[in-house]
């Protein structure tokens, strides 16, 4: 039997972390019932009165919370089970928190590779004249004359040599940076609904990049770069173990069984004692 939240002794040196309690923390309890006028013996699961005062027990945690009645109900009874929509419990709702993590990294990405692109198309717009007004100042802080892009190292070097490029092949630089941007983009709102696809095309998109990014470490090796890389990899682990693609530990179907069996609603006797002093 599922025991409530906290309620079990963390093992010596591997103390369990229960995502319920974290999302009451953070968005508060899930209660049902506050604003019903009246509590019958049949909502006993998820609400309670004794001696004249009113129990909570919120469907996410378990937790019991004792508040007075509501001053202006607006419904005469807590509704019944079946119109009850129970929120995410176990690895479900750990999942959904590590998902939209992983929603916000790709969100930054989209933010960037668009700020990119924009940047690309308007160098390429305004190329020579962009060109000749950088050369210019550069050769003037320099001291030097021509082409100073011999002379320049870094980031400066990089965005003097991208200014000599052709017109048509920085459009196709800022044509592939928009083309990423849409693609973290949809990554990025497709994971934070916690849509399958998404998994799919965040897993296949993270893998083929990974070679590149080893490629990139044979050439230079930075602490950015690595961290990059064991992000990623990490990953593309999390979504092809603990969400099962392709078939993988049972696929979709043993993660919507187990999805079931961690959001259920009992009577509070099966699993716990009863609220009060």
């Amino acid at each position: 039997m599922r025991q409530p939240p906290g309620t079990q002794r963390p093992r010596r040196f591997r103390p369990r972390f229960h995502w319920e309690l974290l999302a009451c923390g953070v968005g508060g309890h899930e209660l049902i019932g506050t604003d019903a006028a009246h509590v019958r013996p049949e909502d006993a699961a998820i609400v309670r009165e004794i001696d004249g005062v009113r129990w909570y027990r919120c469907v996410r945690c378990d937790s019991w919370l004792p508040l007075p009645p509501p001053a202006s109900p607006t419904r005469e009874a807590p509704p019944p089970r079946e119109e009850i929509e129970l929120p995410l419990r176990g690895k479900a709702l750990r999942d959904k928190i590590v998902l939209r993590i992983i929603a916000i990294d790709r969100a930054i990405h989209f933010v960037v590779l668009a700020f990119v692109a924009v940047a690309v198309f308007l160098v390429a717009a305004n190329r020579l004249g962009l060109k000749h007004y950088v050369f210019h100042l550069v050769n003037a802080v320099q001291g030097t004359s021509g082409n100073p892009t011999g002379h320049a190292h870094g980031f400066l070097h990089t965005l003097l040599h991208a200014l000599e490029l052709r017109s048509s092949t920085l459009y196709w630089v800022g044509a592939g940076a928009a083309a990423y941007a849409v693609l973290e983009g949809a990554e990025a709102v497709g994971l934070w609904l916690m849509k399958r696809w998404a998994e799919y095309l965040t897993f296949i998109a993270t893998t083929l990049f990974v070679p590149y990014e080893i490629y990139e470490l044979t050439n230079k090796v930075s602490w950015f770069k690595i961290l990059a890389l064991v992000v990623n990899l990490v990953i593309v682990v999390y979504l092809l173990f603990a969400k099962r693609l392709f078939g993988l530990r049972g696929g979709a179907r043993a993660e919507e069984r187990e999805r079931a069996r961690d959001q259920w609603l009992e009577a509070p006797e099966a699993h716990q004692a009863a609220p009060g002093p």
